[in-house]
């Protein structure tokens, strides 16, 4: 019983507040009443100002222990010799080597960021070569042909000797894309020196 009350009070001043607006009109005039203003109209603070907010006192607060940026996943080596070795055994390109549109963007990124030390043939006689910088390694010596998928990625990623990281210039993605290239040229090398 008392549910049925219940549920007429609300059923009447449903109909009471509609048939009020309704009566009442609207002055478009005039500005529509705000409750709360300060939820809608916040004060603003900037990034480094004093913020009474936080415990801290600070605008700008420090990530939580543990948080990974968005599309930052975090990379478990160092540039050590000891990593080197492990992520060859343990980094596995994730692009298949026939997939055209990867190889693609791997020969794109290595005529941007490599081809200038390591040649269009990646053989170590870029234009650079010829300026006076150390000789590079040539991407088609059986050292080279023989590392791992995952050694070239730390390579890429840390460096080593003369070669600086490219890790800040390429993503993730585009350094297991370049690797790619680099075993076509290997591939191609390799097909041209048989008789």
């Amino acid at each position: 019983m008392a549910r049925l009350v219940a549920n007429c009070f609300l059923f009447l001043a449903l109909v009471g507040s509609v048939a009020l607006s309704v009566f009442a009109g609207r002055d478009p005039a005039r500005r529509n009443a705000e409750f709360m203003p300060e939820m809608a109209y916040s004060p603003a603070y900037d990034t480094y100002a004093p913020n009474p907010n936080f415990p801290d006192g600070k605008t700008l607060q420090l990530p939580e222990p543990g948080t990974i940026a968005r599309g930052r996943l975090p990379l478990h080596y160092g540039p050590s010799f000891m990593d080197f070795l492990r992520a060859g055994d343990e980094l596995n390109n994730p692009f298949a080597g026939d997939n055209s549109a990867a190889r693609e963007r791997g020969a794109f990124v290595y005529t941007n960021y490599c081809q200038i030390c390591h040649g269009a043939g990646a053989k170590g006689d870029g234009p650079l070569v010829q300026r006076g910088i150390p000789l590079p390694a040539s991407l088609l010596a059986d050292k080279a042909v023989q590392m791992k998928d995952g050694q070239m990625f730390h390579v890429l990623t840390y460096g080593q000797r003369n070669m600086p990281s490219h890790a800040a210039q390429l993503s993730r993605e585009d350094r297991w894309k370049v690797i790619l290239h680099v075993r076509s040229l290997q591939q191609k090398a390799a097909g041209e020196k048989r008789p």
